[in-house]
């Protein structure tokens, strides 16, 4: 699949079983899906048109659904204050920060987004219970980028909500995926008007305060997107944590390609064509980077800290105790017994595997260099 660019990675292990699971644009109200169509000129595959149609037909559901949520609750919801400010796990696409999403939430004073609540943002107020309960066949048992367990109930990443709320996002690019990047200034919301930027946090703050609505815990996010809005984060959450995860290189790049061809087959409204993802990922990794670098001196040192997915991986336990001693959390004892269970759960677990060219190592020792420097990795790995 795909062209033999740099980047062209061959997986050498993965999930075999086939599932169906349903597209991330499927809970769009009317109003952002026409926004979506016309923007991309209505370049719908012919393959997919029963999709699209399909999508229409859950838009005008979830529009409808939506006013019909706010006399119910929508209105107490948006007025619910934060419990405490959240806690955000950053790092680039598939440096880690699922798994550790998943351990945080091990801790029953924390709360994440559910998968539902971000794929059906509009109304999930009113509609999740039942959906958790009867709609489970809707979902397949794992991400169609790995191995990793999938349901309704499991954290999800908070940008699948903000565009299926109707902003711009990245993210978007995975519809349309031959049409290149979309709305790449609202990956570091660099650029953006000041009436497009506070429409961003007013939002980001409505969901959130519905999420606390729902469950009123600490709210624990994780959205690679993240990594590079630290500045408008803490403008909207002064004393919020920062946990940082990174991974080889070398592995987040062969990974990286792999999602993103992955995204465009299962969740694109086209026959993706790949052109430009090896480049693609480069860029954005480059652009993610610098604005992290940028920015991180702005989070007070008690509200950050920084891993390694490579320690995370060998000892859990020691890497998500230091990570509750730098962050003050408490209550890691309380939490402990459920990390242990976690750990004992998933030990089989296998990450995929990838074969890399040798150009595709020389562009990222070349163009990642200083994130190699500063975070200790080796400029040629024996296997990727």
């Amino acid at each position: 699949m795909g062209g033999s660019g740099p980047g062209q990675g061959k997986q050498k292990n993965g999930p075999k079983s086939r599932e169906w699971a349903p597209l991330f644009w499927t809970g769009m109200d009317l109003f952002g899906w026409m926004r979506l169509l016309v923007r991309n000129r209505f370049a719908v595959h012919w393959t997919r048109w029963h999709q699209a149609l399909f999508l229409t037909g859950m838009g005008l559901f979830h529009t409808a659904y939506r006013w019909w949520q706010w006399p119910w609750v929508g209105w107490r919801a948006n007025r619910m204050p934060i419990v405490d400010e959240p806690i955000f796990v950053v790092g680039h696409w598939r440096a880690g920060t699922t798994l550790l999403h998943e351990l945080m939430v091990l801790d029953e004073r924390h709360t994440s987004p559910t998968t539902y609540e971000c794929l059906v943002p509009n109304h999930f107020l009113l509609s999740e219970d039942f959906a958790r309960r009867f709609l489970k066949f809707l979902l397949p048992a794992h991400r169609p980028m790995d191995n990793m367990a999938a349901g309704w109930d499991r954290p999800q990443e908070d940008e699948f909500a903000l565009c299926n709320l109707g902003l711009p996002s990245p993210y978007l690019t995975i519809a349309f995926p031959n049409h290149g990047p979309q709305y790449e200034e609202y990956l570091t919301l660099e650029g953006l008007s000041p009436e497009e930027l506070e429409r961003w946090k007013r939002i980001l703050l409505r969901f959130l305060r519905q999420i606390t609505f729902r469950r009123p815990k600490r709210i624990v996010l994780k959205s690679p997107p993240h990594t590079c809005r630290i500045k408008t984060l803490l403008e909207i959450f002064p004393r919020a944590r920062f946990i940082h995860i990174v991974r080889d290189p070398y592995v987040v790049y062969a990974s990286t390609c792999n999602l993103w061809r992955t995204l465009y087959r299962k969740h694109g409204l086209q026959q993706p064509n790949y052109e430009g993802v090896e480049e693609y990922v480069l860029r954005t990794f480059e652009r993610m980077y610098e604005k992290f670098e940028a920015d991180r001196e702005l989070i007070d040192a008690d509200c950050f800290c920084e891993v390694h997915y490579e320690e995370l991986v060998r000892d859990p336990i020691a890497s998500m105790r230091a990570i509750y001693e730098k962050l003050d959390l408490g209550g890691f004892a309380a939490v402990l017994p459920a990390l242990e269970e976690y750990v004992a759960r998933t030990e089989g677990y296998r990450t995929n595997k990838y074969e890399m060219s040798d150009e595709a190592r020389q562009q990222v020792a070349l163009r990642w260099a200083s994130f190699m420097w500063r975070y200790g990795y080796a400029p040629q790995p024996a296997e990727v």
